[in-house]
């Protein structure tokens, strides 16, 4: 399953971030994005806009595109 697939409200782990574009991965990374974190679905924009995740108290904006690409675990 994909971050994009999971609904409002749903919590997951990060499974896999490999399919990523290398400066999407490196800049994930660096705030605190890691294989094995549980994170939040926040909010889902209409339309194919962005979802809000969030993750030890930290809320990011991540594009449907790069959403589609982080493979994750439903709790």
């Amino acid at each position: 399953m994909v971050l994009s697939d999971l609904l409002q409200g749903q919590k997951a782990k990060i499974q896999d971030l490999s399919s990523l574009n290398s400066i999407v991965k490196k800049r994930l990374t660096d705030l605190g994005f890691r294989e094995g974190q549980e994170i939040n679905v926040k909010t889902i924009m209409p339309f194919g806009g962005p979802c809000m995740i969030e993750s030890f108290g930290q809320c990011i904006g991540i594009r449907k595109k790069e959403a589609k690409c982080i493979k994750v675990t439903v709790q």
